[in-house]
């Protein structure tokens, strides 16, 4: 694995951040002792507000979550590092007591002290990379469960498998539309509206598929990785939205196991 950069102490303040979906809640360590300092909206304007308020000899510290990556982009800059930690490293989950404010000042308190690793910070194009693949699979999912409710259909209405291998290719499409002549009123219009959700989703996969194949082909590195027998656009996207900047990692073997590829062993009194 990537040898995490660990966040030693320095003299200035460390601002704890614990992000909600509707507030930011702030915490500042400075010498050693820690206070609230309030709360913002987590809203452009909010973010901005608390982006003025920094120092330059300022780090500030969050945990992932679904806005942290955009907090911290829009903090960049703005003072002399932002940290992202990974939720397991600091302790807070587990701690007996638990509040919004306790949290962020025991972030604030932890990375004044140098005891925070901050995870791998994506840089903008793998950030857009990562977002795009994520609406893919999302598109996929839903497709997967419209598809189910065909089959479904066709379970309760013991209709048996199509006379093709592909239910939703042309042949099976024109299956499916003689079918619906046999079956009962209401069953006949979830079918139709399943069909319709699969062709509206088939059309958003394939944008969305264009728009990645089109990113990857102003990237070296999914050129190579193109090259490898029965490695696509999605499947070296994938890799590098994972992965990032490959040289971060100092041989193969440290590849292998950030991907959680490499087998573990454990034994003892052998």
């Amino acid at each position: 694995m990537a040898k995490a950069q660990p966040v030693v102490r320095w003299t200035g303040r460390g601002i704890g951040l614990d992000l909600h979906r509707d507030l930011c809640e702030i915490a500042i360590c400075e010498e050693g002792v820690t206070r609230s300092a309030g709360r913002v909206a987590m809203t452009p304007e909010g973010i901005e507000s608390l982006a003025e308020s920094l120092l330059g000899t300022d780090r500030v510290v969050m945990e992932v979550s679904s806005g942290a990556w955009e907090v911290a982009r829009r903090l960049e800059g703005r003072c002399q590092r932002v940290v992202v930690v990974s939720p397991d490293d600091t302790g807070i989950a587990h701690a007996r007591a638990k509040t919004d404010k306790l949290d962020a000042r025991t972030l604030a308190s932890l990375l004044w002290k140098g005891e925070l690793e901050a995870v791998w910070t994506p840089d903008e194009r793998v950030r857009v990379l990562r977002r795009r693949l994520h609406r893919r699979e999302q598109l996929v999912r839903a497709r997967t469960r419209a598809k189910n409710e065909v089959h479904a259909v066709l379970m309760r209405t013991l209709q048996g498998k199509p006379p093709c291998s592909d239910m939703f290719g042309v042949k099976g499409r024109r299956w499916l539309d003689q079918l619906q002549q046999r079956l009962a009123v209401e069953e006949t219009e979830t079918l139709e509206s399943a069909l319709r959700q699969i062709d509206f989703l088939e059309a958003e996969i394939e944008q969305v598929e264009r728009t990645v194949a089109q990113q990857m082909l102003d990237w070296p590195q999914a050129k190579r990785l193109l090259t490898v027998p029965g490695v696509n656009v999605i499947a070296a996207a994938s890799f590098l939205a994972a992965v990032g900047d490959i040289t971060r990692f100092r041989d193969s073997r440290k590849l292998v196991a950030y991907l959680g590829l490499d087998p573990r062993v454990r034994q003892s009194g052998d």
